[in-house]
């Protein structure tokens, strides 16, 4: 009897708050997945860290829940690929596997010291030139020299250091595979994003040995195969990538000018800039978007701490709302923020501001403030901060900013979208698609195995499912923006 032909990919997308396994059919249509949480460490304010642990296991976890409730085996699986959580740094040591420590969360600002020591050196500009990267506890590498100086006594060629897509590509393999992709390499702060390499000034300049680094590769490359016993058979492993790299992929922004936002727990722009990075701003920062073989997209992007983490906190601690899909109900039942502004500064304000001190403020309450207008404030901030971005970016790239496609589970809130849209004057388009970290890091995977041949295929497989377009006068925007952008300022004032 003939062997089956796989017919199915099976992606991870591992995020902030949980982990997903996806199934995929070869016309790159979802058929099923399965999500599993994980906990959430607060060591100390604006700390925040992961289980490395928990997250693998979660994720071997849901993958064979997946494949069981599609009624799958090994053999019907194409390959297996990853998005993942960026900047979130763990070392492990390689003779154990065990972590030294909890990972370090992208949005934990505890290098904020680390940085600002570098940076009264005067090695911001040094930093900004190699990498593209604004000097900040946001990105990997302080974040890497804070748990060596913490947690490391002994000899570093011992140890590994990744984010996430290398912890767990090491882990499915049993130790063969070391790696990384390129967009997750250029959010390190290690990586020299022109010469393409782990840069040695920079390693020793954060405390790190050559022998510790992930190799790099092409988001496409087949990597190696899961180790025996995990499953009936090894399964493949392609199309690895960065969350926010693999929805913009996911959204087919592969022509310079293509612009994409995830709505997450936080947010990120990007812009595909082409095969030329530039020389950038301290005001949004330059990574690479993705890699195919030997093409390297360059991307500009803008990154936001609190957006979906935002509405959370509504339902969660303050108990203004029971879940978030009432936000954007609440915020549509009153005209406007009645002049209340919700700066969500809660770790920090990051692109285009860079202000790891201060802190969340709500301003211009009075009696007459309702529930409603603080909801609607917080639905708002998570607008205005996309736009902040955006229009640094403009300002960067001299490009005109036509439509923005979205991704994530807040954009699935029409009052919203509708917003976003009459805030940056440009189209506003829904994918069909919810799950578009998944979906890219889906269209690598298959790029590597063969299932489609080039760019033009995948794209054909793109569905819009809303459009919003803007309805507002640039009066009533400009309005708008004038009131976020003072109570943005405010803040920064009384912090100094």
């Amino acid at each position: 009897m003939a062997e089956a032909t796989p017919s199915y990919f099976l992606t991870i997308d591992q995020g902030t708050s949980g982990t997903k396994a996806l199934l995929f059919g070869t016309d790159g249509k979802l058929v099923t997945r399965y999500d599993k949480g994980h906990q959430q460490f607060y060591p100390q304010p604006g700390w925040v860290e992961h289980d490395p642990e928990e997250i693998y296991g979660n994720m071997v976890e849901a993958m064979r829940t997946v494949m069981e409730s599609g009624g799958l085996t090994s053999e019907d699986i194409i390959c297996i690929s990853i998005s993942n959580q960026r900047e979130t740094a763990l070392i492990w040591d390689k003779r154990t596997g065990k972590p030294v420590m909890n990972a370090v969360v992208w949005q934990c600002n505890r290098a904020e010291a680390i940085c600002q020591d570098l940076s009264a050196h005067g090695y911001s500009q040094l930093v900004k030139d190699k990498t593209g990267l604004v000097l900040s506890p946001y990105f990997s590498a302080a974040k890497a020299k804070w748990i060596i100086d913490n947690c490391i006594e002994d000899d570093l060629g011992n140890y590994l250091f990744g984010n996430v897509d290398s912890y767990l590509v090491w882990k499915l393999t049993d130790g063969a595979v070391h790696s990384t992709d390129y967009s997750n390499a250029s959010r390190t702060q290690l990586f020299n994003i022109h010469g393409l390499k782990w840069d040695e000034e920079l390693l020793k300049l954060f405390g790190l040995e050559t022998t510790m680094m992930p190799e790099v590769n092409p988001s496409n490359k087949v990597l190696g195969s899961t180790y025996e016993g995990l499953f009936s058979t090894p399964v493949p492993i392609a199309g690895v990538l960065g969350d926010s790299h693999a929805a913009f992929f996911g959204q087919c922004c592969t022509q310079r000018g293509r612009a994409k936002a995830t709505y997450g727990t936080g947010s990120s722009v990007m812009m595909n800039i082409g095969d030329d990075p530039g020389k950038g701003t301290n005001k949004v920062v330059t990574s690479i978007g993705y890699a195919i073989d030997d093409e390297i997209v360059y991307v500009l992007e803008g990154n936001i701490n609190c957006t979906g983490a935002t509405i959370k906190w509504l339902v969660d601690d303050l108990e203004l709302i029971s879940s978030s899909k009432e936000a954007g109900i609440l915020a549509a039942s009153v005209e406007d923020n009645q002049g209340v502004y919700l700066v969500p500064a809660f770790v920090g304000l990051s692109a285009p501001y860079w202000n790891s001190d201060v802190r969340a403020s709500i301003t211009q309450l009075t009696r007459g403030t309702k529930k409603a207008h603080v909801v609607r404030a917080a639905e708002e901030s998570i607008a205005y901060q996309i736009m902040d971005v955006v229009k640094a970016m403009e300002a960067e790239s001299g490009i005109h900013l036509a439509e923005l496609r979205v991704d994530g589970g807040p954009t699935r809130d029409n009052f919203l979208m509708q917003f976003q849209a009459d805030m940056l004057d440009a189209e506003v388009t829904r994918n069909k698609i919810e799950e578009l970290s998944a979906t890219g890091a889906m269209y690598m995977g298959g790029l590597a195995m063969g299932t489609w041949n080039n760019l033009e295929e995948i794209e054909a497989l793109r569905e819009t499912e809303k459009t919003f377009s803007p309805k507002e006068s640039e009066q009533w925007r400009e309005k708008h923006y004038a009131g976020w952008t003072k109570a943005v300022n405010d803040l920064i004032t009384a912090n100094e």
